[in-house]
This record gives C-alpha cells, sequence and structure tokens, in this order.
C-alpha cells in the first residue's frame, strides 16, 4: 500500500516537474497566462453587464405583458406609433422643429 501510494507521489511530481520545464521553456507562457487571465476578467465583466440587462429585459417584458399603459407607451416611444389624429412635433438637436 505504502509503496503504491510513493509511486503516485512521484509519478504526480514527475509530471509536475514535465510540466514546469515545458512552461519555464516557452518564453511567452507567463505573458500569455496573465493575457488570459485578464482576458478572463473582462469577460466576466461583460457577462455581469449581460445580466444585468437580461433581467431589466425581463422586467420590461413583464411590464408590457400586463400593462397595456405600458404597451402603449412602447409602442409610441420605441416604434413611432401615434393614434389617428394627433400631431407629432419632434426637436432636433439644434432645437428646430420639424
Amino acid at each position: 500500500m505504502k509503496r503504491l501510494l510513493r509511486h503516485r507521489v512521484l509519478l504526480y511530481l514527475a509530471t509536475l516537474g514535465v510540466l514546469l520545464a515545458l512552461s519555464a521553456a516557452d518564453p511567452d507562457g507567463l505573458r500569455k497566462a496573465l493575457h488570459h487571465a485578464r482576458e478572463a476578467e473582462r469577460l466576466a465583466a461583460e457577462n455581469a453587464s449581460l445580466e444585468q440587462n437580461v433581467v431589466r429585459l425581463r422586467r420590461e417584458v413583464k411590464a408590457l405583458s400586463g400593462d397595456p399603459a405600458a404597451l402603449e407607451r412602447a409602442a409610441r416611444e420605441e416604434l413611432g406609433y401615434v393614434k389617428p389624429g394627433e400631431i407629432v412635433y419632434r426637436l432636433d438637436e439644434g432645437g428646430e422643429a420639424r
């Protein structure tokens, strides 16, 4: 039993030594590892932002499905719908009426 354990420990240490040697042989190894770590952090932040967006959109879907006034507001603001007979005035950035 002890002999088997000793062989496993030696095999583990030998594998670790080979991996360390291969890592040291690649001069860009540490730079690549740091780059991947930064990329993972950036992607995690982007994922958190997207999750917040999903939560916001789910709330909006829930509000639109249960509230006719919210549905009308969304149709007017986002799609530009108007009721028959309404006149819509839009102002440009410069403040001129169209």
